[in-house]
């Protein structure tokens, strides 16, 4: 009776460890999609597609090669064509938004909490976190291809742009370097630190 027990708890692990719950990916999602919008002055069309693409993102890692595999690729190459060569660069340099998730000691863990303080939230849910379930990524030809979005210019103080258009704000928050995120657990172990998506190495 023992090892029957001990074998199903094994199996609820593994299969409760092959992907992140629906639920778990839309708040985690939500929550860097802010700080993006947020830094990287995303208009409301961008911030809705970024927060797609990042939960698209989050869905489709199952393994520890998915974490800067196929599904980065496809991540980054989404994000290329919804932000302004500019924002695109902010990104790249922001490694929390460019590899926003990696594994550490069995768990996932989220590069976001180093910078801001978890479940501290900067804008507004965009409509998409009601009702977009996934499902717009794909590694053929991407859903954002030829879909128009208005692009902030480049003007001083442009990583704050989204929040005081839209959302007044009493200042930028403090990073947070000492925040604890209980991770989401996860089975695999850490991405090659050598791997890197095409086209941005």
């Amino acid at each position: 009776m023992k090892k029957i027990m001990t074998l199903a708890m094994m199996m609820t692990i593994a299969i409760s460890a092959t992907a992140m719950t629906y639920d778990a990916a839309r708040s985690e999602a939500m929550f860097l999609s802010d700080k993006m919008a947020y830094e990287l002055g995303l208009t409301d069309a961008q911030y809705e597609a970024v927060y797609e693409i990042n939960l698209d993102y989050l869905l489709n890692v199952r393994n520890r090669a998915d974490v800067l595999g196929p599904w980065w690729d496809v991540r980054n190459r989404d994000l290329r064509l919804v932000l302004s060569s500019w924002q695109f660069d902010r990104y790249l340099a922001a490694a929390y938004f460019y590899r926003p998730l990696a594994w550490h000691a069995g768990s996932w863990s989220f590069a976001i909490y180093d910078r801001y303080r978890h479940g501290h939230m900067l804008l507004h849910r965009p409509g998409a976190f009601h009702s977009f379930r996934g499902g717009h990524s794909h590694r053929g030809t991407s859903f954002y291809a030829g879909r128009h979005f208005d692009r902030p210019k480049v003007h001083p103080g442009a990583h704050m742009g989204h929040a005081t258009a839209h959302h007044p704000m009493h200042g930028r928050p403090a990073p947070n370097r000492h925040a604890v995120h209980p991770p989401v657990r996860h089975g695999g172990h850490g991405p090659s630190p050598a791997h890197r998506p095409h086209g941005h190495r």
